[in-house]
């Protein structure tokens, strides 16, 4: 298979390799419900190593800067309470984390969830993480320019690997709210 974006050497629809991704990824294209059929999204493996947006379109070319998406654990706060929820964007952009982000959760502080927080509660690698197998009490916020592309680029749940996933198909996630000026 060719991937729909990119120049890789190995393009697989992700269904087709399960065992690549983690647990939570997997089990969620297993179970797919969305409207893009689930071997539409295709995994394509890569370096560790060049895994973070900066280094990874250095590496595997430059114009996927503009069709890579970055998945970012939030929490907010308010009243001793803290809500997780993750934040889809283009890499080209910064969540707008107190602004959007905490009028969206009510929040009276927002920040980007620590490191462990994030690995523990989503079953996923730092620098892979993806919102396909987020859990699913959790909003999904995801600004409208990166459900816009075509295929959008985003991490696999892993730091090897990505996955090239239609634009639409991260509206129809469960939890997912479709925003403007998300991505600043």
């Amino acid at each position: 298979m060719r991937a729909p974006i990119g120049n890789f050497d190995q393009a697989t629809p992700a269904p087709d390799c399960l065992d690549e991704l983690t647990g939570p990824v997997a089990d969620a294209l297993r179970d797919w419900r969305g409207d893009v059929p689930a071997d539409q999204i295709v995994y394509v493996e890569t370096d560790p190593q060049w895994a973070d947006t900066a280094v990874f379109v250095e590496r595997y070319g430059r114009e996927l800067l503009e069709q890579s998406a970055n998945c970012v654990v939030v929490a907010g706060r308010r009243g001793g309470e803290t809500r997780l929820a993750a934040c889809v964007v283009l890499s080209t952009t910064r969540v707008d984390v107190n602004g959007v982000v905490r009028r969206r959760l009510d929040a009276r502080k927002a920040s980007f969830a620590p490191m462990d927080v994030a690995t523990g509660e989503t079953g996923m690698e730092y620098g892979g993480i993806t919102p396909i197998g987020l859990p699913e009490s959790w909003p999904i916020l995801v600004d409208r320019a990166v459900v816009d592309l075509p295929y959008v680029l985003v991490g696999s749940g892993r730091r090897r690997g990505k996955l090239l996933v239609p634009g639409k198909a991260f509206a129809g996630l469960p939890g997912a709210v479709v925003l403007d000026g998300l991505g600043v």
